[in-house]
């Protein structure tokens, strides 16, 4: 747990780690604050929440999980909800909280993301504090977005490979597989298409916290959402189009292991014909010496048949 401000002001910036400073920088002239904090407890975004005159559903909010990313205007603030995208084993989303005042932005977060290495950020972050909180939300969810582009390449990779399985062998591995993707799939779906929303609403033109010339950079980051919102789709796409391979294979599969089955009762069912006509007393006699040259004509000529059959079916692949 711990809070970490950064005020711009008079060309340099000021830096400190205690709330009671924070009422000091915010109210500071011509003055940009990020206040970035990581892991904090209930009692500590209250503490932040007073200082900076949030409304106290606003604090309720950014501690309570949200399940979908999403925008809000409280009173003369806008509270943002974005989600990070990581992928190892299978996708994961961490919720990050923005808020955009007039003079500062909140950002609140898991220590498991960390806003420093954010492009521009690193660059210089007095450069862009310089320019507004406005600019530094930009930096920061545009972070966030690129993100997503290596989540996606994985994704597409890995779903080109189950594409190959299905095709090349129905194993219930490759079905467990696929079923994996399609829940990844609509987890991704949860955050990018409302996320969409929440970019057409900053870019709408009508938010004074969000300054005319910075709308752009917004608007840049809804082009990427809304390009990766349509290579989503297509990911889904060639999964359900997978799932049918899957299950065309394992049809077609059946399918011949019943020709196999058919050709085998054929042969077997002509051979237990005939020795249902003779009975099974004349192969006693037989093995006694005690029957005619006829069963022995007769027995062979069961067995040539039956082993043309079985050529025939080889001929057109049923056995």
């Amino acid at each position: 747990m711990s809070i970490h401000i950064r005020c711009w002001h008079d060309g340099a910036i000021e830096e400190s780690t205690d709330v009671d400073h924070l009422g000091r920088l915010v109210a500071g002239k011509d003055s940009a604050t990020w206040i970035d904090l990581t892991n904090p407890s209930g009692e500590l975004v209250q503490a932040v929440g007073r200082r900076l005159g949030l409304h106290h559903l606003l604090a309720d909010a950014i501690v309570e999980h949200n399940e979908r990313a999403k925008v809000q205007l409280f009173d003369d603030v806008i509270h943002v909800v974005a989600f990070v995208l990581e992928r190892e084993d299978q996708v994961k989303t961490t919720e990050i909280d923005f808020v955009l005042g007039r003079g500062f932005l909140l950002s609140v977060h898991p220590a498991s993301w960390d806003p420093t290495t954010a492009r521009q950020v690193r660059m210089g972050l007095g450069e862009v504090l310089s320019k507004g909180p406005d600019l530094l939300l930009w930096a920061l969810v545009d972070s966030i977005v690129d993100g997503y582009f290596p989540v996606f390449d994985r994704l597409g990779d890995e779903i080109d490979d189950v594409e190959d399985a299905a095709l090349a062998r129905a194993v219930p591995e490759t079905l467990q597989h696929i079923f994996q993707l399609k829940r990844e799939l609509l987890s991704i779906r949860h955050v990018l298409a409302p996320s969409r929303e929440v970019f057409a609403q900053l870019t709408s033109r009508e938010l004074d916290l969000i300054s005319e010339q910075h709308v752009f950079y917004f608007r840049d980051l809804y082009d990427h959402l809304i390009r990766l919102n349509d290579e989503l789709d297509s990911f889904r796409e060639l999964v359900a189009g997978a799932l049918e391979v899957y299950l065309s294979s394992i049809n077609n599969n059946l399918s011949a292991i019943m020709k196999r089955l058919t050709g085998v009762t054929v042969i077997l069912a002509g051979i237990g014909a005939v020795a249902g006509v003779f009975g099974m007393s004349e192969a006693g006699s037989a093995l006694n010496g005690g029957e005619g040259s006829g069963f022995y004509v007769i027995a062979l000529g069961t067995v040539l048949v039956a082993a043309m059959a079985a050529v025939v079916l080889r001929r057109i692949d049923w056995i």
